[in-house]
């Protein structure tokens, strides 16, 4: 159990509060109905906290204020939709509390939730009860309430608390989550968030179960999307650079335009702008006028609100992806990647592949195996066929060249050109392992023994050494040394290997200060380091 909470702590919430919600997203999404039953409250939320803890992972402050500042910023660039945005903003005001702080303990983290409340509020122009905000007032009065000076732990327990609490009571706020028979979909987001914070505080498991919602149906989504924002059919988003002052009059034109509008920032210029309109183009001119926006996103409400389909029917199209560890395969959801997990030690199997590919309910499914190895992925797809399901297996070799292939994936795009772009960016990404030698053998680079660290580019031993973390700054040499923009650094399960991974990460910031570098959580059991450069 922890006293205080310090910078480790943070980067470890970070982290799980973003796995926590890809776990949960497709049944947040089910309980999205307010303000618009668009069914996409839990992706956004998770793309906003893996926005976070990516930021998190790049971050190497000392201090818990620091690090919470690079989890707020985070959130704040990648948020996405409304609860997105507003989640962006508790974090933001935690960050506010904790700014200057080493290690937060409890009497910080009740002034954190106060904060956390109160950006959240302001972020709204006309806050509703029965929301995410609810759930965030509950946890900050139920934290002040306690005796002064109280445990850390004893903090972060009374306002998961509350906040379930008080989510359970939404529908009795709002009159559309009664009819839809769901609590709030974004207040349920902030308490999964919570309960991360609670469980890295006391050292105990949080229970991870599905949330398990009233199945939504047809009838209770058009009652809901005609209580939201029904006389405004598009989501418009974008990355706004801009002085403050010019913020007042973005707000009361964009306040003129439309309703749900956010405008949420990192604290050095650069805001998230967040707004439900008829009028697109008004939307993006205002934002022009007040200082210069990019990423800009539109997204119509009526192309989301699809009728429910036939459970027994395949349509569509899936990605699926081999994974092997908890990190890898959190990190592919997120990105609405399907997922095979293999048993560690355990060869793949055609028949796993197969219901992989069968349990998408697509009509039509990309394959990335993620090996040398693709001989199951192949059979798979060719008793896959012979069912009527079209299936295409894109040679990736490396969970490295999987993401890079995932990264250019287009749904608005025809499946044999999707297939082809994959390909052609798998190709592109170069990798290399840092493995450990089960036993002596004759490879390439020499004879190794058992427990030698081997380093290996594309499948090959290329070198011998005896440390994880000097063998993984030669192999990133070698691969830079032939061009490369981006490298990505994914740590295996072991402490050492993700304090080889900070290593190898640090080394190539200071000697290639060019080259961009991320570094996440992999998981795998396999291999200590996995490295990819484009």
């Amino acid at each position: 159990m922890l006293d205080v909470l310090d910078a480790s702590a943070v980067r470890r919430w970070s982290h799980a509060a973003a796995d926590a919600l890809a776990l949960h997203r497709d049944e947040i999404n089910d309980l999205n109905v307010y303000p618009i039953a668009d069914g996409d409250a839990g992706t956004n939320l998770t793309l906003t906290l893996r926005s976070a803890a990516e930021a998190v992972s790049g971050d190497r402050s000392a201090g818990a204020g620091s690090v919470l500042r690079a989890m707020a910023q985070g959130a704040v660039l990648g948020a996405q939709g409304n609860s997105g945005g507003i989640i962006a903003q508790v974090l933001c005001g935690l960050a506010d509390a904790f700014d200057g702080l080493i290690e937060a303990d409890g009497p910080a983290l009740v002034a954190g939730l106060r904060s956390a409340c109160e950006a959240a509020y302001a972020a709204v122009p006309e806050p509703v009860e029965g929301t995410m905000l609810t759930v965030a007032r509950a946890a900050a009065e139920a934290a002040e309430q306690l005796p002064a000076g109280d445990r850390l732990d004893a903090v972060a327990s009374a306002a998961v608390k509350a906040a379930a609490d008080a989510l359970r009571h939404t529908p009795e706020q709002l009159d559309v989550l009664a009819k839809a028979g769901v609590v709030d979909a974004g207040g349920q987001g902030l308490l999964l968030l919570l309960a991360e914070l609670a469980g890295v505080i006391s050292g105990a498991p949080v229970e991870r179960g599905p949330v398990r919602p009233a199945p939504r149906n047809r009838q209770a989504l058009e009652t809901a999307r005609e209580s939201g924002s029904a006389e405004f059919g598009y989501e418009v988003q974008y990355l706004l650079h801009a002085e403050e002052p010019a913020l007042a009059g973005l707000r009361a034109s964009l306040g003129e335009l439309g309703d749900s509008l956010l405008v949420v920032g990192t604290g050095n210029g650069l805001y998230n702008v967040h707004v439900h309109v008829n009028d697109v183009g008004a939307a993006i001119e205002a934002g022009i006028e007040a200082g210069r926006p990019h990423r800009i996103t539109v997204v119509r409400f009526a192309d989301q609100i699809a009728a429910e389909p036939d459970p027994q029917a395949r349509t569509g199209v899936a990605v699926l992806a081999i994974a092997p560890g908890d990190g890898l395969a959190e990190l592919f959801r997120s990105e609405g990647v399907s997922v095979i997990e293999p048993e560690a030690d355990q060869p793949l199997t055609a028949e796993q592949v197969l219901a992989g590919i069968l349990d998408s309910r697509a009509a039509q499914v990309i394959v990335l195996p993620n090996s040398l190895l693709g001989g199951p992925a192949e059979a798979a797809a060719g008793s896959a066929r012979e069912q009527g399901v079209v299936v295409a297996v894109v040679p990736t070799k490396s969970p490295l060249q999987a993401l890079s292939a995932v990264a250019v994936h287009d749904e608005g795009r025809r499946f044999e050109d999707n297939v082809i772009a994959m390909a052609e960016a798998a190709a592109g990404t170069r990798f290399a392992e840092v493995t450990i030698a089960e036993e002596q053998s004759i490879t390439y680079a020499g004879r190794c023994e058992a427990g030698d660290v081997l380093g290996l580019i594309d499948g090959e031993v290329v070198e011998i050494g005896s440390e994880i973390a000097a063998m993984g700054i030669s192999l990133i040499s070698r691969l830079v040394a032939a061009g490369g923009e981006l490298v990505t650094v994914l740590a295996g399960a072991d402490p050492d290997a993700v304090a080889a991974a900070g290593t190898v990460t640090g080394h190539l910031r200071r000697h290639h200060p060019l080259v961009e570098v991320i570094e996440l959580a992999g998981g795998q059991s396999h291999c200590p380091l996995l490295i990819g450069v484009e």
